[in-house]
């Protein structure tokens, strides 16, 4: 936020609210509260990205998995390399299991 102000700033151009008298970056009390306020904020994001940060650390040491179940099983992902090997298509793979060729690709992938 505070390099946005600066750019604006720059370029000539002032922020100036109507409706509160303490956001005006035309005088220097105005640009006082608006740098403390950005502080304040970037100071809380990142705050916010360290609660996050522990909370996956702790979250996988338990052993959860972040993100979707695959819509594939061990054993059909097995089929899919033996029969793509042999020559099927991944276009023809996707049809019969009935998903897209990007998770047959992902099936064969890993």
């Amino acid at each position: 936020m505070l390099s946005l102000l600066d750019t604006i700033k720059a370029a000539g151009a002032y922020i100036k609210a109507l409706d509160d008298p303490w956001l005006d970056t035309t005088t220097p009390h105005g640009e006082l509260i608006l740098t403390v306020m950005g502080g304040l904020y970037e100071f809380e994001r990142k705050l916010i990205r360290q609660r996050c940060d522990e909370g996956i650390k702790r979250a996988t040491a338990k052993g959860i998995v972040f993100g979707r179940k695959s819509v594939l099983d061990a054993g059909q992902r097995r089929k899919i390399a033996e029969r793509y090997a042999a020559g099927e298509t991944m276009r023809e793979l996707a049809i019969d299991y009935e998903v897209g060729e990007a998770t047959i690709w992902r099936a064969l992938r890993g």
